[in-house]
């Protein structure tokens, strides 16, 4: 992914992008959206950060963090694994 959309203010981000972020199929996360379960955030950079945006989306399990300048090219992406892992 090296962009997103950018119109009227509003962010549009490709579903399967999102999904595989969060490591759900499409479908799931579809899913989730209409329970509630996977939510998202949409923030304008301030400061030393203007002219960036920043989307989040949070599953159960994991969060997908995608960064992009004011015409929607991808700065950067990660994601966090909620999950516990068992201990060495």
């Amino acid at each position: 992914m090296t962009r997103i959309a950018i119109s009227d203010g509003r962010i549009e981000v490709d579903a399967e992008t999102v999904a595989q972020g969060l490591h759900i199929d499409a479908e799931a996360l579809r899913e989730g959206m209409r329970e509630g379960t996977i939510t998202s955030r949409f923030e304008r950079g301030e400061g030393e950060d203007k002219g960036r945006l920043r989307v989040t989306f949070f599953s159960p399990r994991r969060r997908l963090r995608i960064t992009a300048d004011q015409a929607g090219n991808v700065l950067s992406c990660s994601a966090v694994d909620y999950t516990k892992r068992p201990p060495l």
